[in-house]
């Protein structure tokens, strides 16, 4: 069994880093919050004061974290994991941050430290179970490494070299945030049209768009959104795409135009909201937990 450093237990890394724990590996954990770290001392991890300090002797060590801005703190700010690295040791990086920030962070490594970007596809009941897709940028010599630790936690492609698992999920965060937006305004159309909306979503529920009609129809209809994947993680990492997107020279106008939306859904309060709650804001109905 591995020694895992396993850093940020918000509502995806805590079942993340708790099936880990339950693999049998040796796991340290570090939070920002320090009460979300305190229920993993009773199940047998250790709970470190610091980054720095919870990367010391650990053969890998993963960061959940929402932001590039927190990854950078988290790693490389005072007390971070950076120093506390040391040759033969792993980042691995599963936040969602984009490529050029994996790039950023790595450049700044101790000699010797890896880093392999593996986010992740799936919320927080696909983290419980241990059923998320895990996109893996690394070195083949590094993947076969990491290889054993991300299985625990779900389906994982090895999708090419360093920063290839931050790009990758920005593809595939694309049609994700498309997909409940074009739902949100079908909806909308229909009820313009005098279509009842129980028929218009059986009859969504079998096209291009049915998965998420299927996994977020119990939260249209009930009009409660309870977070499995909260709306302002969603806005932020389209905010990814179009910005990196533009910084490429190609102008997403289906990204940009899903962003406005996830924005609009934000300042009529449901950024901790489900990211289905943009439904609510396109047809102008009030979201709540």
């Amino acid at each position: 069994m591995s020694k895992i450093a396993f850093l940020g237990l918000g509502q995806m890394g805590t079942p993340m880093a708790a099936r880990l724990l339950r693999a049998g590996h040796h796991v340290t954990v570090w939070n920002r919050t320090p009460g979300r770290a305190a229920p993993f001392a009773q199940q047998g991890a250790v709970v470190a004061p610091s980054p720095a300090e919870a990367a010391a002797d650990v053969d890998f060590a993963i960061t959940m974290l929402a932001t590039r801005d927190a990854l950078e703190e988290v790693v490389l700010g005072e007390h971070g994991l950076a120093p506390g690295l040391g040759a033969g040791q792993i980042l691995i990086d599963m936040s969602t941050v984009g490529p050029e920030a994996v790039t950023r962070v790595a450049a700044r490594l101790p000699n010797g430290v890896s880093m392999v970007d593996a986010p992740v596809r799936g919320s927080a009941p696909q983290a419980t179970e241990g059923t998320l897709d895990v996109f893996v940028g690394a070195t083949d010599e590094d993947f076969e490494r990491v290889r054993p630790i991300l299985e625990v936690l779900g389906r994982v492609w090895h999708v090419g070299g360093p920063g290839s698992g931050a790009a990758m999920k920005l593809v595939v965060n694309l049609p994700l945030g498309a997909a409940i937006v074009a739902l949100g305004e079908a909806l909308a159309l229909g009820e313009s049209l005098a279509l009842d909306r129980s028929l218009v979503l059986d009859v969504l529920a079998d096209s291009p768009i049915g998965s998420s009609v299927k996994s977020k129809r119990a939260n249209i209809e009930s009009g409660h959104y309870p977070p499995n994947f909260k709306l302002r993680h969603a806005a932020k990492d389209l905010r990814l795409v179009t910005e990196t997107a533009d910084a490429t020279g190609r102008g997403l106008r289906l990204a940009h135009a899903t962003l406005t939306w996830l924005d609009e859904a934000t300042k009529h309060g449901a950024a901790d909201l489900d990211y289905s709650a943009v439904v609510a804001a396109i047809v102008g109905e009030k979201a709540s937990t």
